[in-house]
């Protein structure tokens, strides 16, 4: 037996070969199948399935109430609300914006229509949002809208209510998501609005802004005529949200406008812990905004200057202390720089009377007004260009102008001759903040900027 098994071993890797890499791979198989049939021999067989014991259940079913099914569903139904959501559109009016809804109320829309509240729903602009809730029979059970003004702000909540047989409105500041957004734009027609409406990088800028960077950068780019091919610009501003949805634009906090290869920037910089109002500055905090306006008045021309003259009404030869700019009544005067108003009332011959108190014991002087602009009361802060009030001609005056006074320390000065800043100067504190912040702002312009775009002349875009 051991001659024969000698025999087949050898024989057999004589036959697969006698390499070494050979005789390891037959023996590997060899084994294989040892244990395969090793395996067939020792594995138990499955018993039949005939063989097998069997065992009956019974269960009672009970058969569902579907009456009482039906009943159930049948007062859900007349539960049920339905909430829908369009979009304003272009032409929409009450009627066909409540159709859209799924609205089917005319009580509702009278109310809309009558109510001092729930009427500003009619004023909503064409994109914004409208949800209102309905029964299954188009019956309103509120409705919700944010409106907004002409300047986007404030901004209101408005919903309407069913509350008995009638309706409630009620209206509240919206709490708005301050979001800050920046975005690159390059010149490629030579106009600036095709540039911000492009979606380079899937956004347009809307109008408020791009309105700011034309002030912003007017004194020194022709945007009429200046702009190349070529030119770009980097912006950072603020944008309000309210439940993911874009409500309006704030402020241009920083931006640099590339124009035929210099570059123009501008930060602007409100510190949180001074009384000073907010302005924009260089880089390196000097402050851009011009001296105090040479002109309260837009378009008018000098009729008298700061000098003696005749007086008009009582014909006496005395000093006028102030300059006169002659315009129609009701013509917008506009504050000469930032400032708290002072006073704002009647003062004997000055009639309609403005004083608006500026850094370093500066004043400027408003008289003859026809009427105040909205919310003039002494220790209302105000910007330069604001709105203050409308020229008129109440007071000692025979026609329509303005008086205008420039005061150093309470005592009248000629304002042509003077040359003083409208904005006080960043105090060392006040400029240790204003480093923090403009460096972040940098920050964002590096990532704005296309790889290798430096090497251009930087300038600060003055105001």
């Amino acid at each position: 037996m051991n001659q024969i098994h000698k025999f087949t071993s050898s024989r057999l890797f004589s036959l697969l070969g006698s390499t070494r890499k050979a005789r390891i791979i037959s023996a590997s198989a060899l084994f294989l199948a040892v244990c395969a049939f090793g395996a067939a021999g020792v594995a138990p067989l499955a018993p039949d399935a005939s063989d097998l014991p069997v065992k009956t259940v019974q269960e009672a079913v009970v058969a569902p109430d579907l009456s009482a099914q039906i009943n159930v569903l049948e007062q859900q139904s007349s539960n049920e609300h339905f909430v829908h959501e369009e979009k304003i559109r272009a032409g929409d009016t009450l009627a066909t914006l409540l159709t859209r809804l799924g609205v089917d109320d005319e009580a509702a829309e009278n109310f809309i229509k009558k109510d001092k509240v729930a009427k500003g729903v009619m004023q909503l602009k064409t994109g914004k949002r409208v949800q209102a809730q309905t029964d299954d029979e188009g019956n309103l059970q509120w409705l919700r809208a944010t409106v907004v003004d002409g300047k986007d702000d404030p901004v209101t909540n408005i919903k309407i209510t069913r509350k008995g047989d009638g309706f409630v409105a009620t209206a509240e500041p919206a709490k708005l998501e301050r979001r800050v957004e920046m975005h690159a734009r390059t010149i490629r027609s030579g106009s600036l609005y095709a540039a911000t409406d492009s979606s380079e990088d899937g956004a347009k800028l809307p109008d408020t802004i791009v309105k700011q960077i034309i002030e912003m950068f007017s004194t020194n780019i022709d945007f009429r005529g200046d702009l190349k091919r070529g030119d770009s610009f980097n912006v950072v501003y603020e944008t309000f949200w309210q439940d993911g949805e874009f409500v309006r634009a704030g402020r241009v906090l920083a931006g640099e406008f590339t124009n035929k290869g210099t570059t123009y920037q501008s930060v602007w910089f409100e510190d949180p812990q001074s009384k000073q109002g907010g302005g924009y500055y260089s880089f390196d905090g000097k402050s851009l905004k011009k001296a105090f306006l040479k002109s309260p008045v837009e378009f008018s021309r000098i009729s008298s200057g700061f000098a003696m003259r005749v007086h008009p009404i009582s014909g006496q030869w005395k000093a006028h202390k102030g300059i006169d700019f002659p315009a129609p009544t009701g013509t917008p005067i506009r504050a000469a720089g930032d400032g708290v108003i002072d006073f704002a009332g009647t003062m004997n011959g000055y009639g309609n009377f403005i004083i608006i108190k500026h850094w370093n014991n500066y004043t400027t002087a408003y008289a003859h007004m026809s009427r105040f602009g909205n919310g003039m009361k002494k220790g209302a802060k105000v910007s330069q260009g604001d709105v203050i009030g409308y020229v008129g001609t109440t007071g000692w005056s025979t026609g329509a102008h303005l008086h205008y006074e420039f005061r150093v320390g309470g005592e009248a000065r000629d304002p042509s001759t003077m040359n003083v800043q409208a904005q006080a100067p960043l105090t060392a504190a006040e400029m240790s903040r204003f480093k923090v912040y403009a460096n972040d702002m940098m920050h964002r312009f590096a990532l704005l900027r296309p790889a290798g775009g430096g090497g251009t002349p930087t300038r600060v875009a003055a105001k």
